[in-house]
């Protein structure tokens, strides 16, 4: 629906499509610029008040209105507005959404089209290191929930000519603004059309969670498929750090989130602690992660069937004290056990600061003992299953370490029904879901393990010295040619 030339009519199809009157944060103004008449629309809150006020009070002052009357309203706006960020629109739909995104609308009579200006301003909270990806040294920004905050976050760290968001917009009723951010010459062109076309295709009625509802529709996951497809991060230096390997990120306006594309199993390996460490000590640690991933998938169930099916190497390594444990009895040992300490987990992660410490401490020492005073678990079974949770809790990402916990329950529940062959047998089915975790753009969830680029892997695996991994050719997948 278009603008017409008369202001009431305007007016009454603005009143026909917004809920004026009714709604208390829609707010009007009738105005007059010398002798024509004007119509303000906006949203209490979402505009700068004094920006606004000294605008329309330049445009109210006799002596700067040399016109009384509104001739031409581009060559008005062009003379008489000078705020920098003023365009003409004739069409409801997209000045509706303008105005529900917060610009003011004002409707000039005799004319069909409306000046937007862009005063907005949102509520926001300060710049803060995010408590999901903490570090010891580096630097304490995150990515909050306005993403023009967060484009200036990135735009910070890489201040190239070739850097580049194009802005969709995701959701009927929601409306919701996702940036599409990449640098030109190092993305794949092929890659960033399609999640463009992907985003202006995407049905649905709002991102009631966000990014993490983006991710979602972008890549539909079996049940099987438990770790995640597409990596989420909070920190502007590790957002930089992939879009100058080659990567496309999308930052979602209301998210602290930011996705990345595409994914690969190697990049929740990672941590900025590596590269904020000598490479030495960065290699160190990285390998020491890749080994704390075996020890939370396999080394309780591993534990189950060496106790409950062969108790002569059990006994012979001094694995478990009780002798006269079964196997149903070490079983539910071990379930008690894992259930005991995601209560732990799940209940600290959720509890204020203040209690969240001693919560853990207190509750793990006080129901340790009284679960194995009234024989519900081991001392050996505890301390297994401390050391699974310093291993999962060493892992950077809680969406991986949570992918994780539910392969290990897996693997415990097949191996105490089965033995050695269920043992064997679940382990084959992980190995299978991990090679089958579909990714955005039909990459390897395995890269760069398969295919196989050995000059990516050595990247990847060791924390290399910042003048000898620079990822320009490394870091390129396929040619675009290639995908399309």
């Amino acid at each position: 629906m278009k603008l017409t030339t008369s202001l009431k009519e305007n007016i009454a199809a603005a009143h026909s499509l917004l809920p004026i009157g009714t709604s208390f944060d829609i707010i009007t103004r009738e105005l007059l610029l010398g002798e024509t008449r004007a119509y303000l629309l906006g949203i209490n809150g979402m505009c700068k008040t004094e920006v606004l006020q000294r605008i329309f009070s330049d445009l109210q002052n006799p002596q700067y209105m040399q016109d009384n009357v509104v001739a031409q309203l581009q060559q008005y706006m062009s003379a008489r507005i000078g705020y920098a960020q003023v365009q003409l629109e004739s069409d409801w739909d997209k000045l509706l959404r303008q105005l529900l995104s917060g610009p003011v609308i004002l409707l000039v009579d005799g004319f069909d089209q409306a000046l937007i200006l862009d005063a907005r301003s949102y509520p926001a909270r300060g710049i803060s290191e995010p408590d999901a990806e903490p570090v010891l040294r580096g630097a304490r920004d995150g990515f909050v929930e306005t993403m023009l905050f967060n484009a200036n976050l990135i735009r910070r760290r890489i201040r190239s000519p070739r850097l580049t968001f194009r802005l969709c917009c995701v959701g009927a009723d929601s409306r919701t603004d996702v940036a599409l951010a990449y640098v030109d010459d190092l993305a794949d062109p092929g890659l960033t059309e399609r999640i463009s076309r992907s985003l202006s295709g995407l049905e649905v009625s709002s991102l009631t969670m966000g990014a993490k509802s983006l991710e979602e529709l972008l890549v539909k996951k079996r049940w099987y498929n438990p770790l995640p497809s597409i990596q989420l991060t909070e920190r502007p230096d590790v957002a930089c750090s992939y879009l100058m390997e080659g990567h496309v990120l999308l930052i979602v306006d209301n998210s602290p989130t930011v996705l990345i594309l595409p994914c690969s199993v190697f990049q929740f390996t990672q941590s900025p602690d590596d590269y904020y460490s000598s490479p030495m000590v960065g290699s160190y640690f990285r390998l020491a992660r890749f080994a704390c991933m075996l020890v939370s998938l396999v080394l309780m169930p591993l534990y189950l069937l060496l106790t409950a099916y062969y108790p002569d190497i059990s006994a012979q390594y001094h694995l478990l004290d009780s002798a006269d444990a079964g196997p149903v009895t070490i079983f539910f040992y071990v379930l008690a056990v894992e259930f005991i300490l995601d209560l732990f987990k799940y209940s600290a992660a959720h509890s204020t600061s203040r209690f969240s410490g001693s919560l853990s401490i207190v509750g793990g020492l006080i129901i340790g003992d009284i679960a194995v005073e009234l024989n519900w678990a081991s001392v050996e079974v505890l301390f297994y299953a401390a050391v699974t949770l310093l291993a999962t809790l060493s892992l950077s990402s809680t969406e991986f370490a949570d992918g994780l916990r539910l392969y290990r329950l897996f693997l415990i529940l097949i191996t105490g029904l089965g033995g050695l062959w269920g043992f064997l047998i679940g382990l084959a089915l992980v190995c299978l879901s991990v090679a089958t975790t579909p990714t955005y753009g039909n990459y390897s969830y395995l890269w760069p393990l398969f295919p196989f680029n050995w000059q990516a892997l050595k990247t990847l695996l060791l924390r290399y010295p910042t003048f000898r991994a620079q990822p320009s050719r490394v870091w390129r997948r396929t040619k675009s040619s290639e995908r399309q």
